[in-house]
């Protein structure tokens, strides 16, 4: 009896030790897997990061031991959110500059221009982040009063949507602005023949190209701190919307040394440069860096007036916007980057951009369904081009805070009936079946649940407008999810690996601080702890 009552224990306890070992277990845990029946689970294993089995809670704790085990206290886990949309790089540039965004005034701009000055003693004053329509004012301004202040440093400061700068009169002279009488999908505004130091889009370039670059450790350090900031709000993967090839080098330099934790999707502008590293390395991956996509620059922002539109502005009767990029020189790059398997993702604003891009690529990619190619933005199109989404399999790709944001002045822009088919992401959805959501940072806020507010509810954080924007172009909430998740990895070639919870994918993923849900009224959320392949990146404990 004895014999029997100690085998029996032996067999007992040998069974409590045969669970397959593991690396991770979340349990007790309210799991959006996002996948196609969007299942909710309660718990998963996670072994050399990726996600080994998923399901109930009893079964995945019967199953599996782990070294570290996870109680989520009931706890929201998602997939890790894509931003599909972002500018790291202008965000890191950004902050080594004056700062004036959420500037209320002019004078207050000026304010923190001189200070910032007192302080840094730059030879270039730059700064970014104004907008006009915070003042109170429609119009765009003028340098007279930068001239006044500052008549002997040249000053360039760049308009929140990075379409628009002001310049004085310092740099005007120093670029050599004032000799050129016209510039290709650029313009240097005048008054009584006389320039107003407001230049737009392509005359931008020329500005920049004589501005002092930061050093590598400055924007480095940068990029590492807007990297925690990310991870902090559960945002695991950045599509990097253009980037030049000094940019491109930087990042290559932190993927090889382990230092992005964050998936960073790079677009490639279309510089000789860039096409040169596409010729010798084709579809690139270094770590957490991909390279297989051009950005190209259609038009410009809305807000300046620099969107190509099929009719004129309805407060400026005279002005369509205009192409940055011509049909022809776009053909050339559209057809290079068919030749080397690059996808296309294509900057169109106005009525006009979209129409164009959308034909061509129902022409161009015809051949090739799964092509993949995208319109970011989509902000304004002509009721006749919704079925041009079906028809050229284009994706696409949209900001929701921008629509919170322009609702205060883009009635204005375009007028009633036009602004009936503009920011329309419901129907461009309805059309195409596919929808990636991003929030163009810096020109908007990083914050996931700004965007979700936003698509959901249309209106921005402070509950404004109290009745929504366009109402019947908002997104159901799971809608919005896959927008941040499935879709956006769909967006940059990665459903196989991310963008939802399922076995075999990358265990990566953000349990949610507070509990989440669709609620009239905006409610800040973080992440409690963000994992990418399996590895905890943050955790707001430490």
């Amino acid at each position: 009896m004895r014999f029997i009552l100690i085998s029996f224990l032996l067999i007992t306890l040998s069974g409590c030790f045969k669970g397959e070992k593991v690396d991770l277990i979340i349990h007790n845990a309210q799991i959006h897997t996002m996948d196609n029946k969007l299942s909710v689970h309660e718990a998963m294993a996670v072994h050399n990061g990726e996600i080994i089995e998923i399901g109930p809670e009893r079964s995945i704790l019967n199953r599996f031991r782990a070294d570290e085990t996870i109680n989520a206290e009931k706890k929201d886990v998602y997939p890790g959110f894509h931003d599909g949309h972002g500018h790291i790089m202008s965000l890191a540039s950004q902050r080594l500059v004056a700062d004036l965004t959420g500037s209320e005034s002019f004078y207050e701009m000026l304010s923190r221009l001189e200070k910032f000055v007192q302080k840094n003693k730059p030879e270039f004053l730059v700064g970014r982040g104004w907008d006009q329509s915070l003042w109170g004012e429609d119009d765009l301004p003028t340098n007279k009063l930068l001239n006044e202040r500052f008549p002997n440093i040249p000053v360039a400061l760049t308009r929140v949507d990075g379409h628009a700068m002001l310049v004085n009169e310092a740099a005007f002279k120093l670029v050599g602005l004032d000799t050129i009488s016209s510039i290709e999908g650029g313009k240097i505004i005048f008054e009584n023949d006389t320039p107003t130091g407001l230049i737009l889009d392509n005359a931008i370039d020329l500005v920049t190209a004589k501005i002092p670059r930061a050093s590598d450790e400055a924007l480095i350090s940068e990029i590492l701190t807007i990297q925690d900031e990310l991870l902090a709000y559960g945002i695991t993967h950045v599509h990097e919307a253009g980037i030049h090839y000094n940019d491109l080098q930087l990042l290559d330099k932190l993927a090889s040394e382990n230092k992005l934790k964050i998936h960073i999707y790079a677009m490639l502008f279309t510089s000789e440069a860039n096409k040169n590293f596409v010729k010798e390395e084709g579809i690139y991956k270094n770590n957490k860096l991909s390279v297989r996509s051009f950005k190209i620059l259609m038009d410009g922002a809305l807000g300046s007036r620099g969107a190509c539109l099929l009719h004129p502005y309805s407060d400026m009767p005279n002005e369509n916007g205009f192409l940055l990029t011509s049909v022809e020189e776009m053909k050339v790059h559209t057809d290079f980057a068919k030749e080397h398997g690059y996808q296309v993702n294509t900057h169109c604003i106005g009525d006009s951009s979209n129409r164009i891009m959308l034909n061509h690529i129902a022409d161009l990619m015809n051949d090739t369904p799964d092509h993949r190619w995208r319109i970011e933005h989509a902000q304004v199109l002509h009721p006749d081009d919704f079925d041009l989404f079906t028809a050229s399999g284009a994706i696409p790709s949209v900001q929701p805070t921008h629509a919170t944001s322009d609702q205060r002045w883009a009635e204005k822009r375009l007028g009633k009936e036009r602004l009936e088919n503009s920011y329309a992401y419901k129907t461009i959805l309805n059309k195409r079946g596919v929808l990636v959501l991003g929030t163009d940072f810096p020109v908007e806020d990083f914050d996931p649940f700004a965007t979700i507010h936003a698509a959901v509810q249309r209106k921005n954080t402070d509950n404004e407008p109290s009745t929504g924007f366009l109402t019947d172009e908002k997104l159901s909430m799971d809608d919005a999810m896959k927008g941040l998740t499935i879709w956006a990895a769909q967006g940059c070639f990665e459903e196989h690996q991310l963008g939802s919870l399922e076995k075999g994918k990358k265990a990566t993923f953000t349990i949610l601080d507070q509990p989440f849900g669709n609620t009239r009224n905006f409610k800040q959320n973080y992440a409690f702890k963000t994992f990418v392949s399996g590895a905890c990146v943050f955790d707001m404990d430490l």
